[in-house]
């Protein structure tokens, strides 16, 4: 009981650090994205706006010009200021829930259009799972939005898949299953960037990702997503 208790404390601490550091590195993410980027196009902005007023009585086509510029980089800021709060949490989680995220998402996948037609015309993509899932923490709901959606770039890219199924429960927690009917995985398959993030985004909530071949030759994503209660 001692060395289980001793090996308890040990895990809480290592998840604590990996929570403190993977906080501080979307500080640091942020501040770099705002400092580096906004605040500067900004800065401009304000500055060519003086420049305009200046020009208004005395070269009114110069200023028209100035003004269709400072136009084009308020646009570009405003994207910006979009990624930025997308990188936070999606939008469409707020808008949709994250069942209806995720359809949406699917329905991009399922178009020929989407990547440039990297998702293939004729893949369907279906989307197994309650019409609300209501109550779930903000963390639990990003992570299986970002789960999904690495998953699904992954059978679009490279399954060379006709079909694939999103399928979400709860039992004890958040079930999520991204399967395919593609080529499976490679004999000398290795995790790249994608997938490790799967597995990463799973394990900071305590939960747990698994990538395998199915018997019938596609690939399964399977991530289990515990619910903790203060």
């Amino acid at each position: 009981m001692a060395a289980s208790a001793v090996r308890l404390t040990s895990d809480l601490q290592r998840s604590r650090q990996r929570l403190v550091t993977a906080l501080e590195e979307e500080r640091r993410r942020l501040r770099r994205d705002l400092h580096d980027g906004l605040g500067p196009t900004l800065a401009g902005v304000t500055l060519e706006i003086g420049a305009a007023r200046n020009l208004l009585g005395r070269d009114p086509a110069a200023a028209d010009a100035l003004l269709a510029r400072l136009q084009a980089e308020t646009k570009a800021a405003t994207a910006e200021i979009r990624r930025v709060v997308y990188g936070l949490r999606p939008p469409a989680l707020d808008e949709l829930g994250l069942v209806g995220a995720i359809r949406e998402e699917a329905g991009r996948f399922a178009s020929a259009e989407h990547a440039g037609g990297k998702a293939g015309p004729g893949l369907l993509v279906s989307v197994e799972a309650p019409e609300h899932l209501d109550g779930l923490p903000a963390a639990v709901e990003v992570a299986a939005y970002r789960i999904t959606l690495e998953a699904l770039t992954n059978v679009a890219r490279h399954a060379d898949a006709s079909r694939c199924t999103i399928h979400l429960t709860f039992h004890d927690g958040l079930e999520l299953q991204v399967t395919d009917d593609g080529t499976g995985l490679p004999a000398d398959y290795r995790a790249g960037v994608g997938l490790t993030s799967l597995r990463e985004r799973a394990a900071e909530l305590g939960g747990v990702c698994t990538i395998q071949s199915t018997p019938s030759g596609g690939t399964a994503v399977r991530a289990h997503l515990p619910i903790w209660t203060p």
